[in-house]
């Protein structure tokens, strides 16, 4: 066997890289729409200062490249505040900050988009803005929300490649390790996108069947 054949060993690094990939897109997902959802309550409840450094700080994240905040968090921090940041450390912390920071500007339209005279009726009846958030807001927020926010997922998987370039082992890094020593780029990059569609369309179909269960959950049956 000749040192640029390819291996039965490298579909286990092609599948180790996919896992990394997956898990760091799941974890920053998750950690995402916690912070995300807990920006647009702060902007709900128009929290005096927090609301107005929650927007801005959202609007830092979302205007600028992924890739410098990358940099930025796996260079700059650790010459900054003398701390070391390993590069798992550094996508985590990067790409969970950029999810928020979309993240809440798809949780604050879907909140806006429920009628005010909902929110004047559920005031009516004794609710007060806890109960509204969670009893009439919630809801239909959430069914508005999955469109975009599943949208915006396959979008993130996407950007979990650029983790490549500070040494995170992921899907991207384990292809270039292999187009280096087979020196086969179409084959093996043909591979890694089939990889990332089959992925993004996982996540595509499981946001479509969600955006179908809440929306019959919020439509209109009739009295």
């Amino acid at each position: 066997m000749r040192y640029g054949d390819f291996t039965p060993y490298d579909l286990v690094l092609l599948l180790q890289g996919l896992s990394v990939s997956l898990a760091l897109f799941v974890s920053t997902t998750l950690i995402g729409l916690l912070v995300g959802t807990l920006w647009a309550v702060i902007r709900f409840y128009r929290l005096p200062v927090l609301a107005q450094l929650v927007a801005f700080i959202a609007e830092l994240l979302k205007n600028s490249p992924v890739l410098v905040q990358l940099f930025l968090v796996f260079f700059g921090l650790p010459a900054f505040l003398k701390i070391n940041v390993t590069p798992t450390e550094a996508a985590v912390i990067t790409l969970s900050g950029n999810s928020a920071a979309f993240i809440y500007v798809i949780a604050v339209s879907a909140i806006e988009s429920v009628g005010r005279d909902q929110l004047e009726a559920a005031r009516v009846f004794g609710l007060n803005r806890w109960q509204i958030l969670r009893r009439v807001i919630a809801p239909q927020a959430a069914a508005f929300a999955v469109g975009p926010l599943t949208g915006l997922l396959v979008n993130q998987l996407q950007v979990t490649s650029l983790i490549s370039v500070i040494g995170v082992i992921d899907l991207t890094k384990v292809g270039n390790i292999l187009n280096l020593r087979t020196l086969k780029p179409f084959v093996v990059w043909t591979i890694v996108g089939a990889l990332y569609y089959l992925t993004a369309k996982l996540v595509a179909y499981a946001g479509a069947r969600l955006e179908t269960r809440l929306r019959a959950h919020t439509k209109w049956k009739g009295l």
